[in-house]
C-alpha cells in the first residue's frame, strides 16, 4: 500500500480525479479527518472538506503508472 496526500481545488479537478482512478482495477480510498470514501465515488468524493490535503492510500504495491497520471493533484 501507498500514501500521499493530493489537493482537489475545484469541480472539474475532483472530476479529472476521478476519471483517472475509474482507469484501474485497485482500490483506492481518500481520507480527510475522521472519513474514508472510495476514490471511484464522486458523491463520496464531495462530502470531504476539499479546503484541505486529502490522504490518499493506493492498495496496491505497483502504482507507477497511476502516480504519474495524479501528479498534478500531489502536494
Amino acid at each position: 500500500m501507498k500514501s500521499f496526500n493530493i489537493s482537489l481545488k475545484s469541480i472539474t479537478d475532483v472530476k479529472d480525479f476521478v476519471n483517472i482512478v475509474n482507469k484501474y482495477d485497485f482500490d483506492i480510498d481518500l481520507t480527510s479527518g475522521r472519513y474514508v470514501v472510495d476514490a471511484k465515488s464522486i458523491m463520496g468524493i464531495f462530502s470531504l472538506d476539499l479546503s484541505k490535503p486529502i490522504k490518499v492510500d493506493v492498495h496496491e504495491d505497483d502504482c507507477d503508472k497511476f502516480y504519474d497520471e495524479i501528479k498534478s493533484f500531489i502536494v
